[in-house]
């Protein structure tokens, strides 16, 4: 199994934390660059769980960076607050950071920078799709997120939505609309069964509370199954070598 590490990305004039993960054997990138993925992480934060998300990008043949957007903000309240309310207005410095984020990935001589996708979860979900208008970014995954209002000139999609989540499980039909208006490649799918947060492995307090709010939240793993299976066929196909 992969094993990750914390680094430093530049950002600005500082740099931001994030953890990285990169294939331990040659397979999707034995031609000398590894393919990659952003990882954008839930409201939680860059926790144990997104790190578990990283490695197993990293099994599949990916090199996965998930940048801790929090990082630098205040205290965790305070980040969640300010980083929400960078999405409402565009994405502002959270997406500058992801951006830094891709930037970073693409200057690494094991990355093949023309392969670069992006995968967010929760709060992540929605700033995927932000990062997917990048011209530099092939592939978005976005689950059980918000749909930006503007997601003009946004690369192919994959995504998936908990029909049990009565905040954002609609948001699998509207997207799918906006993208077909569009003409962009989508696999968007919406599990009856599932909440929110179906990927996730959270415990505790927080499972619990995620449980019993309008999120109906927690782990599905036929879902969870199925998404991956589903992501990373599509990241194959669309971050592909070129012939």
């Amino acid at each position: 199994m992969a094993l990750d590490e914390t680094v430093r990305v530049p950002l600005g004039d500082t740099t931001m934390r994030a953890s990285l993960a990169l294939p331990e054997h040659a397979g999707v990138g034995e031609a000398g660059a590894w393919p990659a993925v952003i990882v954008v992480h839930e409201l939680l934060g860059l926790n144990d769980d997104v790190r578990r998300i990283t490695r197993r990008f990293a099994d599949a043949g990916y090199a996965a960076l998930a940048p801790d957007l929090f990082d630098g903000l205040g205290p965790k309240p305070i980040c969640i607050m300010r980083t929400i309310r960078a999405y409402s207005h565009g994405g502002g410095r959270a997406l500058a950071a992801l951006e830094a984020a891709r930037s970073s990935l693409s200057e690494r001589s094991d990355v093949d920078g023309s392969r670069i996708g992006v995968a967010g979860f929760c709060m992540g979900g929605g700033f995927a799709l932000l990062l997917g208008r990048h011209p530099e970014v092939g592939a978005a995954a976005a689950f059980y997120g918000d749909v930006p209002d503007d997601v003009e000139g946004i690369c192919p999609v994959v995504s998936g939505y908990g029909g049990r989540d009565r905040v954002f499980g609609g948001n699998g039909s509207r997207l799918a609309g906006r993208l077909d208006e569009l003409g962009v490649d989508h696999d968007i799918v919406t599990y009856p069964d599932a909440g929110h947060s179906f990927m996730s492995h959270h415990r505790g307090v927080t499972a619990a509370l995620a449980s019993l709010s309008p999120l109906r939240g927690g782990h599905d793993e036929a879902a969870a199954e199925d998404s991956w299976t589903r992501m990373l066929a599509f990241f194959a196909e669309h971050l592909a070598a070129s012939k």
